[in-house]
């Protein structure tokens, strides 16, 4: 297990920045999932990590080292893209043993290295077929063994799962996440999935335009994201944003829109602070409105009617337009019942809200 840090990372292509002058510490053992959409400079990052990338300034340390500009192969990394890139003509004996012939290393330990990475892909069955007789999870997986058998102390992923179906991608993630607590290696995922981000990671790193917008568990990415670009990327739908203003009312904090008002005082304001007048976003996960009668039980309710109705399975989501004039979208059990044109109580507790400055999408 190594530590990979980046300090100060920048790298510009002319007049345009991938990475501006971005910080990060991964502990050892740990696994970082770098999230975000396309261009947000995630790949660039991994890439400047695994030395495929020139930066423009700053440092890569990887395991105590500065490998700023050490050749990929000197950097203790081990990588598995989004391309499977097997060999077609060769088996998969023959894949996941290559490079450890081309490195000189003795057959017994070739031997023992391959039937390991076997092992625990669960590809002893497979190891006398060629590539175009697996399927794509059965080549991802060799893909994964063929770095396994070089017992690197990091693992970079980018994107591995994106060119597999659904089914594909939850059974990989579970090998992926096995693979990850037997090894107790140094892993870095890049992905635009947030499910995978969700399900895979010990701490989340949301890019956007070559920053870091929040970096944490991915219980607080979730939870209390720390601007309104996360709230909105993080969550399926995204989280509902009302604007309103912030105002005191008895010395106490209350978001007011349309001459409506929701009280604050069991939100957990950072730093204690808030201003009459200040223009803010008042955000909610569709799953944690409180509907019908438990609406009675939050700090604010109001009216809404639904205007459609999505039945995924085992919940069902709703689109609603509140009285005040706002849509909402809430999530309610699979039985709820409901149906477009009803008209249902939609209640926002405060304990579950996030707030967000309007001019610079900062948490408050």
């Amino acid at each position: 297990m190594s530590e990979v840090e980046a300090r100060g990372l920048e790298v510009r292509y002319g007049n345009f920045t991938a990475l501006a002058e971005l910080d990060l510490k991964v502990a050892p053992g740990q696994f970082l999932v770098l999230l975000g959409p396309s261009g947000c400079g995630k790949s660039t990052l991994l890439n400047a990590i695994a030395g495929l990338q020139d930066v423009t300034k700053g440092q890569v340390w990887i395991g105590g080292r500065n490998v700023t500009w050490a050749e990929p192969r000197d950097r203790g990394i081990a990588m598995v893209f989004q391309s499977y890139a097997l060999y077609p003509k060769m088996t998969v004996r023959q894949n996941l043993s290559f490079g450890l012939k081309v490195a000189g290393l003795p057959a017994a330990e070739i031997d023992s290295r391959v039937s390991s990475a076997a092992e625990t892909l669960q590809l002893g069955a497979l190891l006398e077929r060629r590539p175009a007789e697996l399927s794509g999870g059965q080549r991802q997986r060799v893909a994964i063994g063929r770095v396994l058998v070089r017992k690197a102390s990091v693992f970079l992923f980018d994107e591995p799962l994106s060119n597999l179906d659904a089914q594909l991608r939850v059974e990989l993630r579970r090998e992926i996440k096995r693979l990850h607590r037997h090894l107790g290696s140094t892993s870095i995922y890049v992905t635009h999935d947030q499910v995978e981000a969700m399900t895979l990671a010990d701490n989340i790193a949301v890019m956007n335009k070559g920053r870091i917008e929040q970096l944490g568990t991915p219980e607080e990415i979730y939870g209390k994201p720390a601007s309104r670009y996360v709230a909105g990327f993080v969550g399926s739908p995204a989280m509902n944003f009302i604007e309103g203003t912030l105002e005191s009312t008895g010395g106490q904090p209350v978001f007011r829109w349309g001459g409506r008002g929701v009280p604050l005082s069991r939100y957990d304001m950072r730093n204690g602070t808030h201003a009459d007048g200040r223009r803010v976003l008042l955000g909610l996960r569709p799953e944690h409105a409180l509907l019908g009668d438990a609406a009675a039980a939050a700090d604010f309710d109001e009216n809404c009617t639904i205007d459609m109705v999505e039945k995924m399975g085992s919940d069902t989501l709703a689109w609603c337009a509140s009285a005040s004039g706002h849509q909402l979208s809430v999530r309610a059990d699979a039985d709820s019942g409901l149906r477009e044109g009803d008209t249902i109580r939609v209640g926002l507790p405060a304990s579950r809200l996030s707030l967000f400055d309007a001019a610079t999408g900062e948490r408050l």
